[in-house]
Formats: C-alpha cells, structure tokens, sequence
C-alpha cells in the first residue's frame, strides 16, 4: 500500500491508521523493497539465505586449514634432520 500511494504517505501516521507500531511498518515497507531489487543495503530473503551458506562453508574451511596447518607442522617435525630420532 505504501509503495504504491503517491506522493508517499507518512509512516508514522500511516501506522496508526493500520493499527501497527511504525518501526515495525517501516521494517515490513524496506523488507518489501529489497525483496522487489529496490534497496542495496537490505538482504532480501536470497540473500540472507546465500550469506548464511558463505558463513558455513567459511567455518567448514577455516577448519580444514587448522587440520592441515597442525597435520603439516606434524610431518615437518618427524622430518627436521637436525631432530634427534
């Protein structure tokens, strides 16, 4: 309703007349146009999906270059000439 009024009505007393707190209107209002490619700075509900798999699979490979980071130091140790066996 508000994206489609012109001129572009007030939140705040747009809010009052659906009954609803104004945050939450202009909350739901910069939702609906990242949804529709409106906004750059709101995540639309793709995009929120994506950057939590990102997150994931960085979590995944920081861990896996833990593994590798300690296993490598392991077989250098085992390896040092200069390390008595």
């Amino acid at each position: 309703m508000y994206r489609t009024t012109e001129p572009r009505p007030v939140i705040r007393r747009m809010a009052e007349d659906l009954g609803v707190h104004h945050e939450a209107l202009r909350n739901w209002i910069r939702q609906a146009e990242a949804g529709a490619g409106e906004r750059g700075d709101v995540l639309n509900t793709g995009g929120r999906a994506e950057l939590a798999a990102l997150r994931k699979e960085n979590l995944q490979l920081k861990r896996a270059n833990e593994v590798l980071r300690t296993a490598s130091a392991f077989f250098a140790a085992r390896l040092d000439p200069a390390r008595p066996r």
